[in-house]
């Protein structure tokens, strides 16, 4: 298996993060570091993104894991991958952004919610997808009926969960891990309140471990 999506599955959380500004990318590290999830899917939703993943990368810390998401087009993930993203993540399925990852082996995480996009998820080689925004397509029970004539597919789903129903989503044997914006939102990130996202990490990963135990 590919090693990103391995440790993705160990931390069974990859936090989506939207930043204003950069200067706030390596507190934020260190706060979700703390907490037992050092991973982050930073969004190129703004504009401060590809200098949080540049600013992430030099830190040289090769025990977290920075991504980018939001990726768009082939120029997003060109940008993204120089900047020094360890993985990409598309909300929704882009043949030609795909193809870059595939070509230079970098995880990609494409938006698949239809039997069509999987469909062309698997002919490219891929077995990980993101399922997004997983409470308006159906959530568990979508990915249930998907995973059915796709036995060989895992999802990433994002959007809709929570510390209310991460453990019911981690206990589906076709989710590889979750993305989850409650982590780190963007008013903890702009009041510095990073104590509290460690906590809030602290407490998905005993989510995760109480839910293995299940």
């Amino acid at each position: 298996m590919d090693r990103i999506l391995e440790r993705m599955g160990e931390l069974g959380v990859v936090p989506v993060v939207v930043l204003e500004r950069k200067e706030d990318a390596v507190p934020l590290a260190g706060a979700m570091k703390a907490g037992g999830i050092p991973c982050a899917e930073i969004t190129l939703r703004t504009s401060a993104g590809l200098a949080a993943i540049e600013a992430l990368a030099e830190q040289e810390d090769e025990d977290f894991l920075v991504g980018a998401g939001s990726v768009l087009t082939r120029e997003n993930c060109r940008d993204a991958v120089a900047a020094g993203a360890k993985f990409i993540v598309s909300p929704g399925f882009n043949r030609r952004v795909v193809e870059y990852c595939i070509e230079r082996e970098i995880t990609v995480l494409p938006g698949c919610v239809t039997p069509t996009e999987i469909t062309e998820a698997l002919e490219m080689g891929l077995d990980t997808v993101k399922f997004f925004p997983a409470g308006t397509y159906g959530g568990l029970s979508a990915m249930k009926a998907l995973a059915g004539p796709f036995p060989g597919i895992h999802f990433v789903p994002t959007g809709g969960v929570s510390e209310k129903n991460l453990a019911e989503y981690l206990k589906a044997p076709f989710v590889r891990a979750v993305g989850g914006s409650w982590l780190c939102t963007r008013g903890d990130i702009a009041a510095g309140r990073f104590a509290h996202i460690t906590s809030l990490c602290r407490q998905a990963g005993e989510i995760k471990r109480k839910a293995e135990q299940v």
